[in-house]
């Protein structure tokens, strides 16, 4: 457990640190926009590296590198490639309605959520 928990803590602060230099890089190449350009960019990457890394770990037995680079690496990097993962799991087992309502369900109830924390942080703020 204790060396999972390491493996997933050293993949994570290297996609951070990935994360933010991608931010930096899309910054310089594109400039600084009212969009979040760098943000979408490490949640496409990030996903599509999911995605090659969840079938070439899965057929070469290397599930062990799981923890370091799919939880701790791409969950640093994005956290959406796991929610992509979780969303084509679902419709790749035939629960098309499930995807569906887990895809609406998450963006919705997540930036609910955040406008909530903004409001009640706000308040307690000011």
């Amino acid at each position: 457990m204790i060396s999972t928990l390491i493996k997933v803590a050293a993949g994570g602060a290297l996609g951070a640190a990935l994360r933010y230099l991608s931010g930096v890089a899309v910054a310089r190449l594109f400039g600084v926009t009212g969009f979040p350009l760098g943000v979408l960019a490490v949640n496409v990457l990030g996903s599509g590296i999911m995605g090659i890394l969840f079938v070439w770990l899965g057929y070469r037995g290397l599930a062990h590198l799981n923890p370091f680079l799919m939880t701790g690496v791409l969950g640093g990097f994005t956290t959406f490639s796991a929610f992509s993962l979780e969303a084509y799991t679902l419709w790749e087992r035939g629960a098309a309605a499930q995807a569906a309502l887990y895809v609406g369900l998450s963006v919705t109830l997540s930036l609910a959520a955040l406008v909530a924390g903004i409001y009640l942080a706000r308040g307690a703020i000011g």
